[in-house]
């Protein structure tokens, strides 16, 4: 029922095809997680199939190439978050659309959808309706305050900032008060929230793999960043800690921070008893029970910063990170991207990838991880343009007919949009 796979076969999940109804970041990027390491994901767009467009990524600053109009210019948020997919412009909105749309739910695996509870039911497209199509299929829901709950919260816009501060994440970042607080300096949430959809719906899916029965995920932005505050709860619950903001220290770590360097800055940690023991013999520390002791070095931590800042001042963070390798430190530099793409690591393990854009011609961007040694994942795309599948999915995957698809293209169900390719890169 399933129907042939419409693009290359490779990696573990060749054998999964994801529908993506997901816009901005979260969604959208736990499909392309999915397809970085082999399933097939068709990215649905609806209308209006042109610029502004639907999908909002596709025109998130900065675009490329610089110059270039509008239209014609596609964004960098865009090339990196939708490789590897194939795009069908669909107004589900309509009965052909819907109609449609079934059908590649009843061929689909896993539907992940990162829009606001209830958006698809209007269109009677209902989880139920969904799954009574495809018993089998799973449903991943990517959204801020999750499907169930006070329906005062459901409703609520969410973007990733908004998923920092409601997770107590965006309490916990910056210096101390008066200065504000802090946020992430890219889209963590966005990626993280990603990552845990993407985790939930491989579960659900092995889940009906064994038992022909299909779920739900219900993955909201914000819980996935509560989880991943370590023991803030506990630390509340326990012995009525509210945690606060300690800029670059650690809390409860210490040293566990960034020190300066004769030309940049350096970031040291040496959280346990054996690293700080390796860590005080080089530096030439005193052993005393006092200064072996983490409680007296984090209350004591300016006194104790002070004697490092000493030391790698005088040094380079060339010298510290080979001083690091000698005497099993844990020095790490603070890398720019500028210094990424000339670190001979990230070539070594191929994090930096080059692949063909549909607009652009070749692009540089981040790479495939993990690493999974006999089934890796690849680039076998870049991000297509709005529509660009549309007849490739519903000859080959669906069955319709030359003249069936001419004539949904005609009533506006299929739409598609192809800028122009530039007449030259321009830096």
């Amino acid at each position: 029922m399933k129907g042939p796979r419409v693009t290359p076969a490779y990696g573990p999940l060749r054998h999964v095809r994801v529908l993506d109804t997901g816009r901005v970041v979260a969604g959208p990027w736990a499909a392309t997680i999915l397809g970085d390491f082999g399933a097939e994901v068709i990215h649905i767009e609806g209308p209006p199939f042109a610029p502004p467009y639907a999908d909002p990524t596709r025109v998130l600053p900065p675009l490329v190439p610089v110059g270039a109009p509008p239209e014609d210019a596609v964004s960098e948020s865009w090339i990196q978050y939708s490789r590897n997919k194939l795009s069908l412009g669909l107004d589900v909105t309509r009965p052909e659309g819907r109609a449609l749309f079934l059908d590649l739910v009843r061929r689909s695996d896993i539907w992940i959808d990162a829009s606001r509870p209830g958006t698809f039911a209007k269109f009677d497209l209902s989880d139920r309706t969904a799954l009574r199509a495809n018993p089998r299929l799973v449903i991943a829901h990517v959204s801020g305050f999750g499907q169930t709950g006070r329906p005062d919260y459901l409703q609520r816009p969410s973007y990733d900032l908004v998923a920092q501060a409601f997770s107590g994440f965006l309490a916990s970042q910056g210096s101390p008060p008066p200065a504000p607080p802090t946020q992430s300096g890219t889209a963590i949430n966005d990626l993280v929230t990603g990552l845990a959809a993407a985790l939930g719906s491989l579960m659900a899916y092995a889940h009906a793999r064994e038992t022909g029965k299909g779920q739900v995920v219900d993955t909201a932005q914000y819980e996935i960043f509560f989880l991943m505050m370590e023991n803030m709860a506990l630390d509340y619950f326990l012995r009525g800690a509210v945690r606060g903001r300690h800029g670059n220290a650690h809390p409860r770590l210490h040293p566990y921070d960034i020190f300066p360097a004769k030309d940049g800055w350096i970031v040291l940690a040496a959280p346990t008893p054996r690293s700080w023991k390796t860590f005080r013999a080089w530096a030439g520390l005193p052993d005393t029970p006092e200064w072996n002791s983490m409680a007296w070095r984090v209350a004591h931590r300016e006194e104790v910063n002070e004697r490092i800042r000493k030391l790698t001042r005088r040094r380079t963070l060339a010298e510290l990170e080979t001083e690091g390798l000698r005497n099993d430190i844990a020095f790490a530099p603070i890398l720019t991207m500028e210094e990424i793409a000339r670190n001979p690591h990230y070539a070594a393990r191929k994090m930096l990838l080059e692949w063909k854009d549909p607009v652009l011609g070749p692009v540089q961007g981040a790479g495939i991880a993990p690493k999974l040694s006999a089934t890796p994942g690849k680039v076998w795309r870049g991000a297509p343009w709005l529509g660009q599948d549309n007849t490739r999915i519903l000859r080959k995957l669906l069955g319709r007919s030359p003249s069936e698809v001419r004539e949904l293209g005609k009533q506006g169900v299929l739409g598609t949009y192809r800028p122009r390719k530039p007449a030259r890169r321009r830096p």
